[in-house]
């Protein structure tokens, strides 16, 4: 009798800026410790907080670009490429699990872009692991975001590493430049806390409620792309599974860099 697959983890990476491809820092090094703890996937679903679309889309190439979607940064960083390799079947598999949602398999406009790759070349830098990208539909709401992550769940027993990507608190122009120790805005501090208790304590309502948050939530998330890819890790979360934080602090005074990584 077949053992078994185990269920693969979640995690939802703070991705920050895209600097942190290349730099070696506090948090690099937790993106690299994750890659080290969690059992090796056979593929990993990405959802970024960078590809945006009308309708819903993943990628279904066999070899995927390194999409380098950022302007005024060092060549060094543009010099970066995650040669990862697609998985088409994995896409069909997604195209499958969302019906009756129309999903694009997209063969030739994106790939991986810089909220994939750029923790990815610290948790898993062979690039040796196939890897796919779900777009996000700029018109669902917040609630059809947690669904389709519920839809999504089953392939965690398929060996498939869901993961998002993006920030709880991303508002680039209330930034203090002056220092990455810049203490958080009282309103940062509050909507940052008030999400990470909400995924402690599995009340995952609170989290797709976010903009009952009032004002808070409204600079915390003043377009809300980067919160958005929590609500698909939320999404394919089992019942009460136990989550850890990584990199639990503000940076900047408005950007969250929290991660968080659910069972495994």
């Amino acid at each position: 009798m077949n053992k078994p697959a185990q269920r693969m983890p979640l995690v939802f990476f703070g991705h920050g800026s895209p600097m942190n491809a290349i730099d070696d820092n506090a948090v690099t090094r937790d993106w690299q410790a994750i890659g080290r703890q969690l059992p090796r996937p056979r593929a990993i679903l990405c959802v970024s907080a960078h590809w945006l679309t009308r309708g819903t889309a993943v990628t279904a190439m066999p070899a995927p670009k390194t999409i380098h979607d950022f302007g005024a940064f060092p060549q060094a960083l543009f010099d970066v490429r995650y040669p990862a390799p697609g998985d088409p079947a994995l896409a069909e598999r997604i195209h499958t699990l969302l019906a009756p949602l129309p999903v694009t398999l997209d063969q030739n406009n994106w790939g991986l872009d810089h909220g994939c790759w750029s923790v990815l070349v610290h948790a898993y830098a062979a690039a040796d692991i196939p890897v796919v990208q779900l777009s996000m539909d700029v018109d669902l709401r917040p609630a059809q975001r947690f669904e389709l992550g519920q839809r999504l769940a089953a392939l965690r027993e398929e060996g498939v590493l869901i993961i998002g990507t993006g920030n709880i608190v991303h508002n680039l122009p209330r930034m203090d430049w002056s220092s990455p120790d810049s203490p958080p805005y009282p309103w940062a501090k509050r909507f940052h806390d008030y999400i990470c208790t909400a995924v402690r304590e599995d009340r995952p309502q609170h989290v797709i409620e976010f903009a009952s948050q009032g004002e808070d939530a409204r600079l915390a998330a003043p377009t809300p792309d980067h919160f958005w890819p929590l609500l698909y890790i939320l999404g394919a979360r089992a019942p009460s599974e136990p989550v850890r934080l990584e990199s639990d602090y503000l940076q900047h005074s408005s950007l969250s860099m929290v991660s968080m990584v659910f069972g495994g």
